[in-house]
């Protein structure tokens, strides 16, 4: 990330948190992705529609974003397998953890709950240490 600046990331953390804060008083639900994501698999509920809105927010704001006129430099020095193997690993995680870093570190220690607080240290003290293990032992 070449074009970080202090604005950006309190632009972009003040988004987060708005849009988390939205979804919890209009739906009463927490922001968590990976919860969100699940719920959009069989067996369907009536709660469908607004996950489905959801993530086509995430999905359609990067495209956006472009067209806004920002460039959104991408460069992925990782295999397709590794990328996708990384993927299952993470999902797997955040099923396994009871939410994702978007459901624990920004609702869930919103919330101060303790369980979100420990889970949120525990996923970036195991990030910490893949970077680590990757990119000096490896």
């Amino acid at each position: 990330m070449t074009a970080f600046t202090v604005l950006s990331a309190l632009a972009g953390g003040a988004l987060i948190g708005l849009a988390s804060a939205l979804l919890l008083f209009t739906h009463n639900r927490i922001a968590g992705i990976s919860g969100i994501a699940a719920g959009i698999l069989p067996p369907w509920g009536a709660d469908t529609g607004w996950r489905l809105w959801f993530l086509a927010g995430l999905i359609i704001s990067a495209p956006l974003y472009r067209l806004a006129g920002y460039a959104i430099p991408v460069q992925i020095d990782a295999p397709w397998v590794a990328m996708a193997a990384a993927g299952l690993l993470v999902g797997y995680g955040s099923r396994l953890g009871g939410g994702c870093t978007s459901g624990h570190g920004v609702c869930g220690i919103a919330r101060l709950s303790v369980r979100s607080i420990v889970a949120t240290l525990v996923f970036m003290l195991a990030a910490g240490l893949v970077v680590y293990l990757s990119r000096h032992v490896l």
